[in-house]
């Protein structure tokens, strides 16, 4: 949702917060590595019981994945396989990051949050899978309640707060409606797409 909404003036903002750092011709696959690596380092922190440092962990991952791209852009670095690298890298934060609070959980015998921990992750991991798969159909195909952005802002702020369960709970029952808004938006448009005129019909009826 913030992505869809300030998408387009993140970059200058971006490039204005950190002028020094944008204006280097730094790989981009580098700096998505360092960011993959700081956040499987806030995974492990959370499964060692250190919330505030799992989250401060995940906005610094945060920010080398925002930084990235705008160099990539900037510099005209962007290629394929950094597109391809930067979300899957994405996803393995996503999913190690959840997984170190579950761990976390389940160390203190706490099974209905580890379960609740793993609907959020199935949740997160559905979300991006329909917009990968669908984008393979469709150009452009964002929305829902919960993209990334928002997900680990809320459990940053659910780990520094105190409201780790809380936080879980939002991630879990949006994230749920998330996935499901996409999968239906992908069934009206994929479905709009097949009632289409093959382009042989469409030359023969101009």
């Amino acid at each position: 949702m913030i992505k869809a909404k300030f998408g387009d003036r993140l970059d200058g903002w971006i490039e204005a917060a950190a002028p020094g750092l944008v204006r280097h011709a730094v790989n981009p696959n580098l700096l998505t590595v360092a960011g993959t690596l700081i956040s499987l380092g806030s995974a492990t922190a959370f499964a060692f019981g250190r919330l505030g440092l799992g989250a401060w962990l995940i906005l610094a991952g945060g920010l080398f994945d925002l930084v990235d791209g705008v160099i990539a852009r900037r510099h005209g670095t962007a290629t394929v396989f950094g597109a391809f690298l930067d979300s899957t890298m994405d996803r393995l934060s996503d999913m190690a990051i959840l997984l170190g609070v579950m761990l976390h959980f389940a160390g203190r015998g706490d099974a209905g949050t580890v379960l609740l921990a793993g609907v959020a992750l199935i949740s997160a991991v559905l979300t991006s899978y329909a917009k990968a798969r669908a984008e393979q159909w469709v150009q452009s195909f964002e929305g829902g309640l919960l993209e990334r952005g928002e997900r680990l802002f809320i459990l940053g702020v659910g780990a520094v707060s105190g409201y780790l369960v809380a936080a879980l709970w939002i991630l879990a029952v949006l994230g749920t409606a998330t996935a499901a808004y996409r999968f239906a938006l992908a069934y009206r448009e994929l479905a709009r797409l097949e009632m289409r005129p093959p382009p042989e019909a469409r030359e023969t009826a101009g």
